[in-house]
């Protein structure tokens, strides 16, 4: 019978205004993938980083392979084995892939930091998971999925014995997301206990093994897996029966307000052609790779045009910078929220008037705060 690592009893936790967790339980295992499910504000994150550290508890208690921890810190948790693969990349992009994975653990010799070691180091590590990334590559030239990969490098680098997946397939390829279900296998036939944190439910039917739910910051239902239903699982989630995951909203087509024609730009977006009409919506899709997020790059003007022409309300537009594009109408949420669509060390105020500081500024270019 497979041995409690993890028992967490009772775990409340407040911020100002927001009670996250409410007198919740939680029991991991060795030997098993423990799907931690919920809709978005249920707890999942919260509760997770109390195990790792992150936050400290308000009241509860927390044992780790049978013994009792009051104020955990994250160096102390990494000590006894745990680690988190955080939803929001922890990485440090001008870095290397090696410099990362030994992070606050760098590798020496004679004293002196050795980067070949390291180099060597992360290159067994990412050769034995089937991880084709060099380890002398800087973090911030890689794609999002494959900071990814070298994050979950990362935990496994600790040779973790609790491991925590936040949303770790949320950037993956189908490929990829094969080799990591691989590795959770592998770590999980080596007796370690695994927390996987996902909205994909149809994921969990390859890999997991228990699934706890909570709603609200409360523990709702636990169960065995195979004793259960994606659509049990929905409705302890939501606290009601879903009749139509996905019902259809009857929209009206109006006229075309978009039509991008022949638009070349760069290796990856060639020969590119669609229209958008007054209330549909279109899908653009493709694997990591296939140039969507180099298409909506050219389109706003972030990226040059080699040939092509954009065309808004029936008239060609020019836009070569997001200026112009903000200007004529069209906005993006790029890829990467927090890299590219955000200054994270301003205020939400800020951000907002970035795109409209016309709007805002008077003849001297000076910011009217009232406006703001």
């Amino acid at each position: 019978m497979s041995e409690v690592i993890v028992s967490m009893q009772g775990i409340c936790k407040s911020f100002p205004g927001v009670k996250a967790l409410d007198n919740v339980n939680f029991e991991l295992k060795s030997g098993e993938v423990m799907a931690l499910l919920g809709e978005n504000g249920a707890g999942k994150s919260t509760l997770v980083k109390i195990l790792s550290g992150v936050y400290a508890r308000d009241a509860g208690e927390l044992e780790i392979f049978g013994k009792n921890y009051g104020n955990l810190t994250p160096k102390q948790a990494q000590s006894l084995g745990v680690a988190i693969i955080h939803q929001e990349l922890n990485l440090c992009r001008h870095l290397t892939v090696a410099e990362n994975i030994f992070l606050g653990r760098e590798k020496t010799r004679g004293g002196i930091l050795s980067n070949a070691l390291m180099e060597s180091e992360a290159r067994k590590l990412l050769n034995d998971l089937k991880i084709d990334i060099h380890p002398g590559q800087v973090v911030g030239e890689l794609t999002i999925s494959k900071q990814q990969m070298v994050e979950i490098a990362k935990a496994l680098s600790v040779d973790a014995r609790i491991l925590i997946m936040d949303e770790p397939t949320s950037s993956l390829t189908s490929k990829e997301i094969d080799d990591l279900f691989r590795i959770i296998r592998a770590l999980k036939d080596s007796g370690r206990g695994i927390v996987y944190i996902s909205h994909r439910l149809e994921e969990l039917q390859h890999i997991a093994d228990r699934v706890m739910v909570m709603r609200d910051g409360q523990y709702i239902t636990s169960m065995n897996y195979a004793d259960t239903t994606v659509d049990k699982i929905i409705t302890y989630m939501i606290g009601r029966e879903l009749k139509e995951k996905f019902p259809r909203v009857s929209c009206d087509k109006g006229k075309e307000i978009l039509s991008v024609r022949n638009l070349n730009a760069g290796k990856m977006v060639r020969d590119i052609n669609f229209s958008l009409y007054e209330g549909e919506v279109v899908g653009v899709a493709g694997l990591v790779g296939a140039g969507r997020t180099e298409m909506t790059r050219a389109i706003f003007g972030i990226d040059p045009k080699e040939s092509g022409e954009i065309v808004l309300d029936g008239a060609e537009v020019k836009i070569n910078s997001p200026e112009d594009a903000i200007k004529a109408g069209v906005v993006l949420a790029p890829e990467d929220r927090k890299k590219d669509g955000m200054s994270t060390k301003l205020s939400v105020r800020h951000n907002l008037a970035l795109p409209n500081l016309d709007k805002i500024c008077g003849m001297l270019g000076i910011i009217n705060r009232h406006k703001e």
